[in-house]
């Protein structure tokens, strides 16, 4: 895997969790389909419509699930029914090794923190499960903020907290919500490509 690393000067590193730090998307694919079939789904969760939403809070892709396929189901019963899925395969979940292996050379001179649009039980247990959550002293998530990625809220709590200027912060991410929240926030981005979908 190749990460394009942008020119300039940083300070500080923010990582998302999930496909970028984890190797976690295909286990949250998987727990969204037995969630979502649990709730009596009469449709399979479209797998690229699953992609183009990472980073959006739990809850809010049950919305976006509901108004795409006309469905009404409960976004908290559906939520915890797929993080129970996901927990059961935690096992599964591997380090991406070229991302990890970044962050811990970086933090040895420079904050690092991770914001995720996942729970914050939940991705505080991806980040011991890959044995980095030491790593990682300050952890961003949904609960923390008023609006998650793409609204910019997360990674400028990220900065705030870091002490380091919003434009001299660094994220690293694997989708399109998080290069906009990046974005919105003033901050460069790095594409982490999806082992396995390029």
């Amino acid at each position: 895997m190749h990460l394009d690393i942008p020119d300039g000067d940083f300070d500080a590193y923010i990582f998302d969790c999930d496909g970028t730090l984890a190797d976690s998307m295909p286990l949250h694919y998987r727990a969204w389909c037995e969630a979502l079939a649990a709730a009596g789904a009469s449709f399979t969760f479209d797998e690229d419509l699953f992609y183009s939403l990472g980073g959006t809070p739990t809850r809010r892709i049950v919305g976006h699930i509901n108004e795409h396929y006309g469905s009404r189901f409960d976004p908290e019963a559906v939520a915890l029914q797929k993080e129970k899925s996901y927990l059961a395969g935690l096992h599964e979940v591997q380090p991406i090794p070229e991302v990890v292996d970044f962050a811990r050379r970086v933090a040895s001179s420079s904050p690092v923190c991770v914001a995720s649009g996942g729970s914050n039980h939940i991705v505080r247990r991806t980040l011991e499960y890959i044995g980095v959550a030491d790593l990682f002293p300050i952890l961003i998530t949904p609960e923390q903020v008023s609006r998650g990625k793409p609204h910019p809220d997360m990674f400028l709590l990220a900065a705030e907290k870091m002490g380091v200027g919003p434009g001299r912060c660094l994220v690293f991410d694997d989708g399109p919500v998080g290069f906009r929240a990046a974005e919105a926030a003033g901050m460069k981005w790095v594409r982490v490509p999806q082992p396995g979908r390029g």
